[in-house]
């Protein structure tokens, strides 16, 4: 059985193709159409996985769609009623919705679906999952559990908002859920908006920003905003939001409650929003583990599968294992709205009569490298039509040369195999650097990745030496737990206890020997490899342990601020030749900056165009296999 999942508009639209009950591809559409957070029909990726398969849309025994319109349209109109008579701003919005069939998903998906099939062939083959079930499935079936709990939690669905269920041999049974407008995923990006940042991209800065500021308001949220209830869930004080009555998560009360005024976006951050920042973390680690606790205990059962936007917290998350609230957890990497789609497409193929996916090593998610792969012959293409000189170079060559060139400091785009599924890069589309550097975190936030200087970087580690730097050595492959520094790797600040205004100058004090990526709070969001999940890119950490003796490296994601994650080789080297990368490594191919002709390096400088490529509209031949 050949099985497609959708997810798309409203945010991280995104493709999952599971056949006979093997997870085959997975990508979001962002990464082809290049508009971070796309939210609509996911045409590119589509079109992508179609045109390199050679496969036609009436393959498919089924198309699955992550959410229940009818449900989501019922809870809509609920809340309209639920703001009467205040929520006229909301109708009007509503009516105009109406106008543009927004509401009418089952329509739009088959008028967008039509440019692949005919419509009639589309509605026989298309279906609706809810919400919930989609992040539960998406959690469990791909898990090395056999059995486990499952807990979604997020923004909102049809009506849920958060969802406990058993997994099992016999699939999936929904045990408990809590229901609009009370939600923990809302709540966190309420206090997202007023501290200036977006909606539904702005959560994990604000994340990044809280070990800069004190809980001095973690008892007021707790205490007026969320009620932690008896029955192991929350309810939310909704005379102080926004999102049923205005056009804006919070309201007047809202702001009172706190004394100023949101923050503008342009504005520098205050030691109040750092305060905020850190309280609306902590009293959201409290409800999640109040959350936990209670279905644990209640269950009888402490192994747990994870996804939603909220499962995408990797400070809550650590917390969960570091107190034992769990004994084991998986959380499914895509945990957001993308994931849905592979949620929404397991649960088509499992409705088909098809197994529940075989696990590889640890799960079956295959290390999340289930996007496009490029051919070696498409990369010299695209390196030839960029005029740049290139080497290649032996497995073992490559290690010693990048390991010595990072290790003098270069920064290095790296761009191996699949591209990865979710928001984190894991290594198929990374930036590396030497986590020694002091001054690695502000080079690379402000010549890099362009993007605000609080904010923290994350070290790749060899999984063997992850319990020799970090207090509990999790096993983390999906970048989604944050650990503590071993206090003897820690260096302790002594003069610099009192803390500044200043978020830049307190980042950039030494607490480690590997400074660039211990956060203020000797903190670090870690991500370990093994030679089975990624034989690659743990050869390169091996030879950069054995030149330095430190077995990590900063791994951040390839791009830069406010664009989606690389691609495509052509996207890899528009960014290197943007940015201040010193070198470019794709699959055994060598671009060193140093290397190139000042004539072609200043071309691309002066913004002039790139060859025409692998253009997403416009994918063909052998740019990539699926192998």
């Amino acid at each position: 059985m050949l099985i497609l999942g959708l997810s798309c508009y409203y945010h991280d639209s995104a493709i999952a193709v599971v056949e006979d009950g093997r997870i085959e591809f997975a990508a979001q559409e962002e990464r082809f159409s290049r508009i971070k957070n796309d939210s609509a029909f996911p045409a590119y990726a589509l079109k992508a996985y179609l045109t390199r398969t050679r496969r036609v849309l009436s393959d498919f025994d089924a198309i699955v769609f992550y959410e229940t319109p009818a449900k989501k349209r019922r809870r809509q109109l609920w809340s309209l009623c639920a703001a009467a008579p205040f929520g006229y701003r909301a109708f009007r919005r509503y009516l105009s919705d109406i106008a543009d069939w927004e509401f009418n998903i089952q329509d739009r998906l088959i008028e967008d679906l039509a440019l692949f099939a005919s419509r009639d062939d589309i509605r026989t083959r298309l279906k609706f999952v809810d919400h919930h079930d989609s992040h539960a499935a998406s959690a469990f079936f791909p898990s090395p559990f056999d059995e486990a709990l499952i807990v979604t939690i997020d923004g909102v669905g049809e009506w849920e908002t958060t969802t406990i269920s058993r997994g099992g041999p016999d699939g999936i049974k929904r045990l408990d859920s809590v229901a609009f407008p009370h939600s923990l995923g809302l709540m966190y990006s309420a206090f997202t908006s007023y501290l200036g940042f977006k909606i539904n991209n702005g959560e994990y800065k604000m994340m990044g920003l809280a070990p800069f500021g004190e809980p001095k308001f973690r008892d007021q949220i707790l205490g007026t905003l969320v009620d932690l209830t008896d029955d192991g869930f929350f309810r939310l004080n909704m005379k102080y939001f926004g999102y049923l009555k205005e056009d804006r998560m919070f309201n007047d009360r809202f702001i009172d409650l706190f004394g100023q005024k949101p923050k503008k976006p342009e504005a520098e951050f205050a030691p109040f929003h750092m305060d905020i920042a850190c309280s609306v973390q902590s009293a959201l680690e409290t409800a999640v583990e109040h959350v936990f606790r209670s279905a644990v205990s209640k269950h009888g059962l402490d192994t747990v599968c994870y996804a939603g936007g909220v499962a995408l917290n990797c400070v809550a998350n650590g917390k969960l294992l570091d107190k034992g609230i769990v004994r084991r957890l998986w959380i499914q990497p895509a945990a957001g709205d993308a994931g849905g789609a592979l949620g929404a497409a397991l649960l088509g193929s499992l409705a088909e009569g098809d197994r529940r996916p075989e696990t590889r090593s640890v799960d079956a998610m295959g290390s999340a490298r289930l996007g496009p792969d490029y051919s070696r012959t498409a990369i010299k293409r695209t390196v030839k039509s960029f005029e740049l000189k290139a080497i290649e170079l032996t497995e073992n060559d490559l290690m010693r040369k990048l390991a010595k060139l990072i290790a003098q400091g270069a920064i290095v785009g790296w761009f191996q195999g699949r591209a990865e599924f979710g928001p984190r890069a894991l290594g198929g589309r990374s930036i590396l650097a030497d986590p020694r550097s002091n001054s690695m975190q502000s080079k690379l936030n402000r010549l890099i990745k362009q993007r605000e200087s609080f904010r923290p970087f994350a070290p790749i580690v060899l999984r063997e030496e992850a319990k020799n730097w970090f207090k509990n050595g999790f096993d983390s492959p999906y970048m989604l737990l944050v650990e503590e520094m071993r206090e003897d790797r820690r260096i302790v600040e002594h003069e610099y206890s009192v803390k500044t205004n200043s978020a830049i100058s307190r980042v950039q004090r030494p607490r480690s020997s590997v400074p660039a990526i211990t956060h203020v709070d000797y903190s670090a969001r870690i991500q370990t490899v093994s030679e089975e999940s990624d034989p690659r890119l743990y050869g390169l950490l091996k030879a950069f342990h054995e030149l330095t003796e430190i077995p990590m490296l900063i791994n951040t994601s390839f791009n830069v601020n406010e664009e989606p994650i690389v691609c495509s080789p052509t996207d890899a080297i528009r960014c290197f030749l943007a940015t201040g990368l010193d070198c470019l490594v794709i699959d055994r191919f060598v671009i060193e900056r140093s290397a190139q002709s000042a004539e072609v390096l200043g071309k691309y400088r002066r913004g002039e165009p790139s060859p025409k490529a692998e253009e997403p509209h416009a994918l063909s031949g052998d740019i990539y296999s699926l192998n």
